[in-house]
């Protein structure tokens, strides 16, 4: 796919867009995961009108660089199984 932007082989370093869009990725699967758990709550009585309310108004947690270097590793292993197939 000639649209596809590569990682820098030689320092395995992405470019800012690239990490970028890692972050939003990131911070798409921590809000997926957040909402997953209070949906289980929810479901299970686990949380009180008030909780409720406190999360509701509760800012959206940032992504870490732990999220980013955690996604960037999946990249790189995902990279590397399609070397190998190659």
């Amino acid at each position: 796919m000639a649209h596809v932007r590569r990682m820098d082989r030689q320092g395995g370093r992405m470019d800012a867009r690239d990490r970028l869009i890692v972050a939003l990725y990131a911070q798409l699967k921590a809000e997926r995961e957040t909402r997953e758990t209070l949906e289980w709550a929810i479901r299970n009585g686990a949380v009180s009108q008030e909780v409720l309310e406190a999360i509701a108004t509760d800012p959206v947690p940032v992504v870490t660089s732990e999220d980013i270097a955690s996604v960037e590793k999946i990249i790189a292993l995902d990279e590397g199984r399609k070397t190998n197939r190659n």
